[in-house]
């Protein structure tokens, strides 16, 4: 029977998953395929997968109480094989790889960091408070200039001062918080979002990390939205 992947772990992992189950309509047991010194974490499955909230919880369920013993290395949602001999060769296939990556993240866990633009018009009203020539074209567009070119011009000029601001304040986010991971990535942002960033932040680094985000909170200004999540699975560091 085709088998729901859910994580790869160590074999002497405490693997504590009698109380949960998989994910699907009719969710079975959670179990575990064996090669060597690694485990693939997988339950029984019939049917096709989608991203429901129900499943994407189960998923995230499993992933959480995996990782709250011992590093795992998570899979993305939606990852299956045909039966158990696929799974147990495709991790003979890859134990020095998977081994070497457990180790690296072993003792770690991922955070993501975004920052938006939470109140553009207050970015707007700095820009033309401290941009002498976008002041100078608002205030010849309120007078009632008809050169239609203004607009234009003043429109390019806030465009291209919102986007060095806001690389300028990536980058010193991302300074101040990157000694703090052992690991980190930059992700594409996403609108409205011009920060999208991940840190592998050893544990024994949590509290020190999590001070210095809150204190770039505080000290940026500007109506900017500062949103954390984790600690999650290091899904963004699992080669």
């Amino acid at each position: 029977m085709a088998l729901y992947v859910y994580a790869i772990t160590a074999k002497d992992h405490p693997q504590r998953l009698d109380d949960l189950t998989g994910v699907g309509s009719h969710p079975a047991p959670l179990r575990t395929v064996t090669a060597g010194p690694l485990c693939a974490v997988v339950s029984e499955i019939s049917e096709e997968i989608r991203p429901k909230r129900r499943d994407l919880q189960a998923h995230q369920e499993v992933l959480e109480r995996l990782m709250s013993d011992a590093v795992i290395l998570p899979l993305q949602f939606g990852y299956f094989a045909p039966d158990d001999q696929a799974v147990h060769q495709a991790l003979e296939a890859n134990v020095d790889r998977y081994l070497a990556t457990l180790e690296r993240l072993d003792g770690c866990a991922e955070y993501h960091v975004r920052a938006s633009q939470a109140d553009e018009d207050e970015l707007l009203r700095q820009i033309l408070r401290d941009s002498p020539e976008a002041s100078d074209l608002n205030e010849r567009i309120r007078a009632g200039a008809q050169d239609p070119q203004l607009p234009l011009a003043l429109g390019e000029l806030v465009a291209r001062e919102v986007q060095e601001r806001q690389d300028a304040l990536a980058a010193d986010i991302a300074e101040t918080l990157i000694p703090y991971g052992r690991e980190h990535t930059t992700h594409p942002p996403s609108s409205p979002d011009f920060l999208n960033l991940s840190l592998l932040v050893p544990h024994d680094r949590t509290e020190d990390f999590l001070a210095a985000q809150a204190g770039l909170a505080g000290r940026i200004q500007g109506g900017v939205d500062f949103r954390l999540t984790g600690p999650l699975p290091p899904y963004s560091f699992v080669a």
